[in-house]
């Protein structure tokens, strides 16, 4: 229960990976609130976890994205945590084979989302004295890329985002961290490939614990991370 009193957003908490994070934040006695766009998807989640607060919200807009999370801060006294889980796999061709529109949807999912919600939340985490925030990136930015380049780039950018943030928020006592999953072991996961070795990939409930302390009390020293939490896959 290290989390009593904060306030943290998930992006994407309707996700297999989201899921688990709402879980384990709530657990931890934090109020959680998650953007939505599926508000089945939600009802859902709310089913399993019924102290989750949902906000329907499409965070690549801008302007929606300021004005929900100002109303989040206003009803729940601030922000203090913000999860960037919103994301998605496209892609599998070469580059020169790959058209633009699958680009730009793989930057607007992946990174776009995250800098619009880092936006967002860091002036009511400035308020609050403090912060921790943490990207999903992907073991695939440190790699090649190739065949998955829109994808790759998309959450190498993230990393670089993570650097950035890490770097002008350190005064302001506000962490920012990444996490690199492989295949996480989903039930969508699973179902787009029948045939692989589950054994050897990562429970979403494993990568949550990381990202859990990430944003505790003992993991203030800790800002600028990329870590992998990819197992054996």
């Amino acid at each position: 229960m290290d989390l009593v009193g904060k306030v943290a957003i998930i992006t994407g908490g309707t996700g297999g990976l989201g899921a688990a994070v709402v879980e384990r934040l709530l657990a931890a006695g934090a109020t959680v609130v998650t953007p939505y766009i599926s508000a089945a998807a939600f009802d859902a989640l709310r089913a399993s976890y019924p102290n989750v607060v949902g906000v329907r919200v499409d965070l690549t807009d801008e302007t929606a994205t300021r004005t929900a999370y100002d109303s989040i801060a206003t009803d729940q006294g601030g922000i203090d945590i913000l999860i960037n889980a919103a994301g998605g796999f496209a892609g599998g061709e070469p580059v020169h084979q790959t058209s633009w529109p699958l680009w730009q949807d793989q930057l607007d999912i992946n990174l776009k989302t995250a800098v619009i919600s880092c936006a967002a939340a860091i002036p009511h985490m400035i308020a609050r004295g403090g912060g921790a925030i943490v990207n999903v990136s992907s073991r695939t930015a440190t790699q090649s890329g190739a065949n998955l380049a829109a994808y790759a780039v998309a959450k190498r950018a993230v990393l670089q985002l993570t650097e950035a943030l890490a770097a002008e928020l350190r005064p302001r006592d506000i962490t920012v961290n990444a996490v690199l999953p492989s295949v996480i072991d989903t039930p969508a996961n699973r179902a787009a490939m029948p045939n692989a070795d589950y054994e050897r990939w990562v429970k979403p409930g494993e990568i949550a614990a990381v990202i859990h302390f990430l944003v505790g009390p003992h993991a203030r020293i800790i800002s600028g991370a990329a870590i992998p939490v990819y197992g054996k896959a």
